[in-house]
């Protein structure tokens, strides 16, 4: 499976070197407000358009996760608390050993 992995690596990868090998030409680059402009290979403006949007839906993906991450961690410390009194329940009962499993 890594060895796929390696390929799908090696393949993005020569395209992105493909890409930027046939757009070299350069573009004036203008953001509305500033009077200056720049001037930057297309390869560049179009890969690091596509950077900064792979990085914004990481981060948005992150935080609309919150909520699940809010859930496990509370389910966590409830799974611990649960064990701490059953622990404790078995202590005051002296038993030492856990239950037995069912039979199946």
């Amino acid at each position: 499976m890594k060895f796929l992995w390696w390929i799908g690596l090696a393949l993005v990868a020569l395209v992105l070197i493909l890409f930027a090998i046939s757009n070299r030409e350069v573009v004036s680059v203008g953001l509305w407000p500033l009077p200056s402009a720049l001037e930057i290979p297309l390869y560049l403006v179009v890969l690091g358009v596509l950077l900064i949007g792979f990085f914004a839906g990481q981060s948005l993906a992150w935080i609309s996760g919150w909520r699940w991450r809010r859930e496990a961690r509370r389910s966590r410390q409830r799974i611990a608390m649960l064990e701490r009194e059953l622990e404790a329940e078995r202590a005051r009962r002296g038993e030492t050993a856990p239950v037995a499993a069912l039979p199946r």
